[in-house]
């Protein structure tokens, strides 16, 4: 275990590429430069809320002291560190937006792990940045506890994703517009230390493409591939494969678990696959294909729940015209995109065998699963609490009655008689195939627990945490940081209830912007 303020860090990133290093945090375009060199800007009185012990272990980082709680805070950096902020730039709600960059994340650098390998440390919310536009590059508490509470729980669930290593109080107001209406309001700040192997985006792809700064596309992508892809040998499209595989494996795992990312941008998407930049988030209650978490994305729900995956594709196809110039023939490239769909729809079915105890994925049972997720997003039960009552259903036949009763602790309204039939006809046809398991009964219940989570980490919960933390009571936030650890663990039913309903239209809770 090696101390924060006095272990080195590398800085690979910085070295293998251009940069502008005149630390200066003025707004400005930076054509050919990869980053910009800049310093965070000092908070009056950092506090430590919480210190991510797992992880600091898992990194090899001692508990800190108070020389790392001003690291933490951004007061301080340390010789061996080169703080910087990215460039990259994005499609955002389907258009292009040009260069953005980390306009309010900076890296410190990476942190030399026993293994050989390293994981870049970063703060969110430190300070301006040469990509922050007209923002003020600082974070406030309510973003930054559902950041750091969220990539935690997404870790636990078994999702890919960022970690969050450490939650800073700053001692400092951030005048805020949460919802883009004109009643701004001061509210406490707040810094995050962010942590992953690589926090690179399509975007920083997409920004040299755009820029026909070409060599030095080619050097980005073959860093990547030596660094974060050693199994990829033969070149730019087995790189390519390797990134549809794992960007479709994230979002079957959003999916199993009823995640919404709520703002899935080009510069939004992890070129490792992880859940990156967690914002107007959300898990599903109601299970609604048409839910989308983010105001700023009302009306149209181009990123509600039920249309992930084609978001998914289409980003990944913004990635494919991004490293297009490194082809000489692009037509194996636009087979390598197309594959997204017969990949995704394989591990989809699978994922959903998986959560309803199936043992075989084929014609039959896609047909169930087909007549499953139609039934569920007419009657928009509770997405969780239906499937841990689906775990528990008895064996024996059941009426429409019976069945309705078994589930009733799920639903959000009470069932009409063609509905209840609806439900019924659903859960015999489940019936039927599930007695056709090869597996024990056991075995199908153990699937089911893996793969359908009992606690979540609902808005209304960070909400109330929130507003507890605000007020100097930190009690709800430590409860679910303990809970988020297990969240397949039946020990935290305190959790375990839908959505009240004094949440249905809570701003913070039920809507959620893309202010921090």
């Amino acid at each position: 275990m090696k101390n924060l303020s006095a272990n080195v860090f590398i800085n690979e990133f910085t070295a293998h590429f251009d940069g502008d290093h005149s630390d200066n945090a003025a707004r400005r375009q930076t054509p050919g430069m990869f980053y910009c060199t800049v310093q965070p800007t000092p908070v009056s009185q950092p506090s430590l809320i919480t210190w991510n012990t797992p992880l600091a272990e898992e990194l090899g980082i001692s508990d800190p002291d108070d020389q790392d709680l001003q690291v933490l805070g951004g007061n301080v950096t340390t010789p061996s560190m080169l703080p910087y902020a990215a460039c990259y730039a994005g499609h955002q709600f389907g258009n292009w937006a040009g260069q953005l960059g980390d306009g309010r994340a900076i890296t410190l650098g990476e942190w030399p792990m026993s293994s050989g390998s390293s994981w870049e440390l970063q703060l969110k919310g430190a300070g301006p940045t040469p990509y922050s536009r007209r923002a003020d590059g600082r974070a406030v508490l309510r973003s930054s506890v559902r950041e750091y509470l969220m990539s935690e729980a997404m870790f636990y669930l078994g999702v890919p994703t960022t970690r969050a290593l450490s939650l800073v109080a700053t001692g400092d107001a951030v005048m805020r517009d949460p919802f883009y209406d004109g009643r701004t309001a001061y509210e406490p700040g707040a810094v995050v230390m962010r942590a992953a192997p690589s926090f690179l985006r399509f975007g920083n792809f997409e920004m040299l493409a755009a820029r026909k700064e070409y060599e030095q596309l080619r050097q980005l992508a073959d860093w990547t591939i030596s660094r974060y892809y050693p199994e990829v040998t033969t070149g730019y499209l087995d790189w390519f494969r390797a990134v549809v595989d794992k960007t479709t494996t994230m979002i079957v795992e959003w999916l199993r678990v009823g995640f919404v990312h709520g703002v899935m941008n080009t510069d939004n998407m992890s070129i490792l696959g992880l859940t990156i930049d967690y914002g107007p988030f959300s898990f599903l209650d109601a299970y609604d294909r048409d839910f989308s978490p983010n105001t700023t994305d009302h009306p149209g729900r181009r990123y509600a729940f039920g249309k992930q995956h084609h978001i998914a594709y289409w980003n990944l196809g913004c990635l494919a015209n991004a490293v297009a110039p490194l082809f000489n023939d692009t037509a194996p490239l636009v087979e390598a995109l197309e594959g997204f769909g017969d990949l995704f729809y394989e591990r989809f079915y699978a994922m959903k065998a998986g959560k309803m105890g199936l043992d075989l994925v084929g014609a039959e049972e896609i047909e169930l699963v087909e007549q499953f997720e139609a039934v569920l997003f007419a009657l928009q039960p509770d997405m969780t609490i239906f499937y841990q009552l689906l775990i528990t259903l008895p064996e024996s036949n059941l009426n429409a009655e019976s069945t309705t009763a078994h589930f009733k602790e799920a639903f959000y309204h009470d069932l009409g008689e063609s509905e209840k039939q609806q439900l019924q006809e659903c859960i015999r046809s489940y019936q039927d195939r599930k007695n056709k398991n090869t597996i024990s009964p056991e075995e199908s219940i153990a699937n089911m627990k893996a793969n359908n989570p009992r606690f979540i980490l609902r808005n209304y919960m960070l909400y109330e945490a929130i507003q507890d933390l605000e007020k100097g009571d930190n009690t709800r936030f430590r409860k679910l940081e303990h809970a988020l650890q297990t969240p397949y663990a039946d020990t935290h039913d305190e959790f375990f209830r839908r959505r009240p309903q004094w949440a249905d239209e809570q701003p913070g809770s039920a809507t959620l912007s893309c202010s921090s």
